[in-house]
């Protein structure tokens, strides 16, 4: 196995994190300042497009399987819930709640990914393994770690005071409960987009083209969207500057490429794996924000960073112990496959070493009996 193919998911879905931060802090600021919901789903969508089309219409266009009805089918259904549905909720939530309540509930996803893919037998629990005990518990600490560090204050760091607020919760505006109903809703559809990769990669296998084509149909549905709930054309317009820039790096780094790593890391490592390096995106929001914006950080932030490691620590070694057993696996059914190989060019007993002499007697070689 070559370096790009056993390390090449782990560093794409690293570097993704990182542009998944920079997504969601330039939203927020840029609905901050007024823009709309879905018209800013709608431009998103569309840049993507128009960047990942003609690279996915020259790249391999020889060599591309022809795409049915039933592919087709898969990649609208696939684009509605991954793209259309998702990113209205997700936006719709950052908005009503915050951005730190939005990187918390998107760790949801591996705790639900693994609980769906338990169930379609694709992660085997066992409670006697360790590896399979070590993926279920880091999945909890990942989730209740990256949510800690959202909803929980404690003493600031660098200060052993506790905050004024007689609540160490971080309960914010009237519309938080429903922007969290609205991001719970968001990570369901975004779980069903990453199992449904399994099968769809293997109906259409071309990774670039298949992101493409996500790209394009979520720009249709969420025109078609837009269309029935912004009924004023103003809100089309792009009154700053922050607006054109989050709106141009989400379309070519949150939509174009992150479709394109997550299609190709989930086709090698498989829904779970991916999904578990989303509490990352947490600890990374959490970090900018105290640096950029100077928001407060808490001991429950520094406790939920700490869970957040571990728990990937765990579930990425029990995944890794996984890869290990398959790869001792195939290296035995192979070596188990080559001893029962026979050669049937030439009979296993052939004239010169075996036959009958003159007394009648059956001879092979130079033996007698």
């Amino acid at each position: 196995m070559g370096f790009l193919e056993e390390y090449g998911p782990l560093m794409a879905m690293l570097a993704l994190q990182f542009t998944y931060a920079g997504v969601v802090l330039s939203t927020k600021a840029a609905l901050d300042h007024g823009l709309s919901i879905r018209v800013f789903v709608v431009y998103r969508q569309a840049i993507a497009t128009l960047v990942i089309a003609p690279i996915a219409y020259f790249h391999g266009r020889e060599n591309r399987a022809a795409m049915g009805l039933k592919s087709f089918c898969m990649i609208f259904i696939a684009s509605l819930f991954g793209v259309t549905a998702f990113q209205n909720l997700y936006f719709e939530g950052v908005h009503l709640a915050s951005s730190s309540a939005a990187t918390a509930m998107s760790n949801l996803v591996p705790a639900l990914t693994f609980i769906v893919a338990a169930c379609l037998g694709w992660e085997k629990v066992d409670s006697r393994s360790i590896r399979s005990m070590a993926k279920v518990i880091g999945t909890f600490l990942c989730v209740s770690g990256a949510i800690s560090m959202s909803l929980l204050k404690g003493p600031k760091l660098l200060n052993t005071e506790f905050p004024t607020e007689s609540s160490i919760f971080l309960f914010g505006s009237k519309n938080w409960l429903t922007g969290c109903f609205l991001l719970v809703g968001c990570c369901c559809c975004w779980t069903f987009w990453m199992i449904f990769q399994v099968p769809m990669s293997k109906q259409y296998p071309d990774h670039l083209s298949l992101s493409a084509w996500m790209c394009f149909l979520g720009t249709l549905q969420s025109a078609t969207l837009a269309f029935f709930l912004e009924p004023d054309p103003r809100v089309w317009h792009l009154k700053s500057n922050i607006e054109f820039f989050c709106i141009f790096y989400t379309g070519l780094i949150g939509s174009a490429l992150s479709y394109f790593v997550l299609s190709w890391s989930i086709s090698k490592r498989g829904p779970l794996f991916t999904a578990t390096f989303s509490p990352v995106c947490t600890v990374i929001v959490a970090v900018l924000a105290s640096i950029l914006f100077h928001e407060e950080l808490y001991t429950g932030s520094l406790i939920g960073a700490i869970a957040v490691v571990a728990g990937l620590y765990a579930v990425l070694w029990g995944k890794a112990e996984d890869l290990v057993d398959k790869k001792r696996e195939g290296k035995r059914m192979n070596e188990s496959s080559d001893s029962c190989k026979i050669n049937l060019q030439e009979p296993l007993l052939t004239e010169k070493s075996h036959g009958v002499n003159g007394r009648g007697n059956i001879y092979f070689g130079k033996g007698k009996r």
